[in-house]
């Protein structure tokens, strides 16, 4: 629609040029014939009034270029009917016919001829009436071969409009005929990303079970390579969403840290790139919950990590999280920074039109299928926010993205409890990284920790600065890197001993002496485990959690889960067995009303898509039996449907709660603490 809107502009822009410089000519010649003299001031009124209409695209596009062609062909009529002009007459219509072509408008041109052949009996009564004019044999053929020549040119451009109106519409129909093939596509792709979703939930499914009852590298590689599907076929479904606009948001509470505990405990840089650094920079002063889709959000940051490991080779990738309050909330602003490759400014221009792949071979030589950017650039539009990159080829990439959200709780999302002084040293040897990027990244998560905790913080690059720092007697805390360790492991241990707490950041084959007292700060390190240190919490395992994210308590449960897919009965009831419920299956939806009428259920997990009855009609019809029973019954869809606005249509529909398949672990204990808020220790219900 932009392109047809700027062509227009253009053409205008050449037809006004056009009758601008014939109102001027006609002016010029009006003034030196001694022609009326309150005409020239009209023409001029009439020109600026029709560059006023077209800067300021006052009104339709029709009535512009009716206004544009009715003032032109007044102007050529005054022109035309005074005596001097009678062979000038032929020069000015084919000027308006020639300028009527650009604008496609044939049944205009038949107008100007008419307007031509008026002027010429005008002038020819006119001219019997002259003495000046002789009527002939040359002027009478000029008159005849003008009418002939002015016949012939409207022919000729009325063959010009008719083409161009067949080459535009042949222009529509393939573009129409495009549309409907990338259409084809997109619900050929959302298709097959959704018939694959069970399978792979049972590769993944069924090799979990194996994983948790005995460890072995192939059926790991096979989750792996599962996972790895799984995350490629929801991508496709994303994008295809994101290009037909029928991305919907899903708006509820959430809390910045448990998205980031649920990355990092995802992540593993190990997998992507050795040697490569995760800094994780979050801002302690971001709200502790807020309100938006935290799924888009978790797959937004995702995707620019993993585009970022995908293009960086050495050096490193610092992911840095803060906010910007305004009365209606906050802007969440998500920044990932990397040292790898970079790109051109025409790559990103590329990237901002939605072109997926900027560098196809370079797109096969890191892997992936090149939609995390372009998906990133679409949910964050819809959420009205931004996105901007910063790069330059061979200097590394920062992605900047800004996103509105509403604030639940306002207070700061960590805080230092401790009512002692603190004072923490920072040890990091400058040498230890190949790029000063790295040491910058520490650097700066370090301060921000500590300005928005507000503790003092001290740098010691050397151990000779550090053991002066102690000497003063005030120190109470220092972290480490393991590097910096192990080259003076008896000191740390020595020092850790003292009233002094010592965190090591370390990868997780990292042991500490039985002796020491050592804390080991699993990488990647960031905000939340600093400030557990800080407060005096020296156990790293336990996560924040809320209502929502906390690992609920299942024993006892009794549950049912109906599927007409055999493999997914066993995958699910492997999964719901490892948090001890006693799991029943149903193999339809008609059979699931027929374990309802004989057993009580604490929670039924229903399929979408099974014959006979589909479990919209099945978990309505279990909602009636119970409610004539007086029984509460929970209901939760268990389903390969997951487009964008699943959740909202099945919770509409009647369901209590929604989750996709392949299963994930963290999305299915979300799921349960929100639907049984109030279960106990052995399933028991109050």
């Amino acid at each position: 629609m932009e392109d047809y809107t700027t062509k227009n502009a253009r053409v205008h822009n050449f037809v006004l040029s056009i009758v601008t410089v014939a109102c001027l000519g006609a002016i010029i010649e009006s003034v030196s014939q001694g022609w009326e003299f309150w005409v020239p001031p009209l023409i001029v009124i009439g020109l600026v009034a029709s560059w006023i209409i077209h800067m300021s695209q006052r009104g339709s596009i029709i009535f512009r270029e009716n206004y544009y062609i009715i003032f032109s062909m007044l102007v050529a009529f005054f022109h035309g009917v005074h005596a001097s002009s009678f062979f000038d007459i032929i020069v000015i219509s084919t000027l308006l016919m020639v300028t009527i072509t650009l604008l496609k408008r044939k049944e205009l041109l038949t107008l100007i001829l008419a307007e031509f052949f008026c002027l010429i009996l005008l002038q020819i009564c006119l001219a019997f009436q002259s003495k000046d004019f002789m009527f002939d044999s040359l002027n009478t053929s000029r008159i005849i071969l003008h009418c002939i020549a002015m016949f012939c040119i409207y022919r000729g451009l009325c063959e010009v409009v008719k083409s161009g109106h067949k080459d535009s519409d042949e222009l529509k129909r393939r573009n129409k005929e495009k549309e409907y093939d990338k259409l084809e596509m997109e619900d050929f792709l959302v298709n097959i990303s959704h018939e694959l979703r069970t399978p792979v939930n049972v590769i993944n499914g069924l090799s979990t079970i194996i994983l948790n009852k005995e460890t072995r590298e192939d059926v790991s590689s096979i989750r792996d390579a599962g996972l790895r599907l799984s995350s490629q076929i929801e991508d496709i479904q994303d994008y295809s969403e994101i290009q037909r606009g029928n991305v919907i948001l899903e708006e509820d509470k959430y809390m910045i840290l448990s998205v980031l505990n649920d990355i990092i405990a995802e992540y593993n840089i190990k997998e992507h790139n050795n040697g490569l650094e995760l800094i994780v920079d979050l801002d302690p002063n971001v709200p502790t919950i807020l309100k938006g889709d935290y799924n888009k959000i978790s797959k937004i940051i995702k995707h620019l990590l993993s585009n970022a490991v995908k293009f960086t080779r050495r050096g490193g990738i610092c992911l840095k999280v803060s906010c910007i309050r305004h009365d209606f909330g906050l802007n969440l602003v998500i920044e990932v920074t990397d040292t790898g490759i970079g790109m051109t400014k025409k790559d990103i221009d590329k990237l901002s039109e939605g072109i997926y792949q900027i560098d196809r071979r370079r797109n096969r030589s890191t892997g992936g299928i090149g939609l995390g950017l372009p998906i990133v650039y679409g949910f964050v539009r819809k959420m009205n926010g931004f996105v901007s990159i910063d790069s330059e080829r061979g200097r590394g990439t920062t992605v900047h993205v800004s996103i509105a959200q509403e604030v639940i709780e306002p207070s700061p999302c960590l805080a230092v409890e401790s009512k002692r002084f603190i004072n923490a040293v920072f040890h990091i040897v400058p040498g230890k990284y190949n790029l000063p990027e790295i040491r910058e990244f520490y650097k700066n998560m370090a301060t921000n920790i500590a300005s928005g905790c507000r503790v003092n913080l001290y740098f010691a690059p050397s151990i000779t600065e550090l053991k002066k720092l102690l000497e003063r007697g005030n120190i109470t805390h220092i972290f480490t890197g393991e590097d910096e360790y192990l080259s003076a492991q008896d000191f740390f241990d020595e020092v850790s001993r003292q009233d002094i707490s010592v965190a090591v950041s370390a990868h997780d084959d990292f042991l500490v002496h039985s002796r020491s007292h050592v804390i080991a700060m699993p990488k990647p390190i960031y905000a939340y485990p600093v400030v557990k240190i800080l407060n005096g919490d020296m156990s790293l395992t336990q996560m924040p959690v809320n209502n929502d994210s906390s690992k609920p308590i299942l024993d006892g449960l009794k549950v049912l889960v109906v599927d007409d897919e055999p493999m997914n009965l066993v995958v699910a009831s492997g999964i719901f067995k490892e948090y001890n419920m006693i799991v029943d299956t149903a193999a339809s939806g008609k059979e699931s009303l027929e374990k309802f009428s004989e057993n009580y259920y604490d929670v039924i997990f229903m399929d979408h898509m099974m014959p006979e009855m589909d479990g919209v009609e099945a978990m309505k019809r279990l909602k009636d039996m119970a409610s004539s029973q007086m029984k509460n019954i929970c209901i939760i869809a268990l389903t390969a449907n997951a487009i964008s606005g699943a959740r909202q249509m099945f919770m509409k529909e009647g369901f209590d709660g929604f989750i996709s398949k392949p299963i994930n672990i963290n999305d299915f204990e979300r799921t349960m603490n929100k639907v049984l808020p109030s279960i106990t220790k052995g399933g028991n219900r109050s």
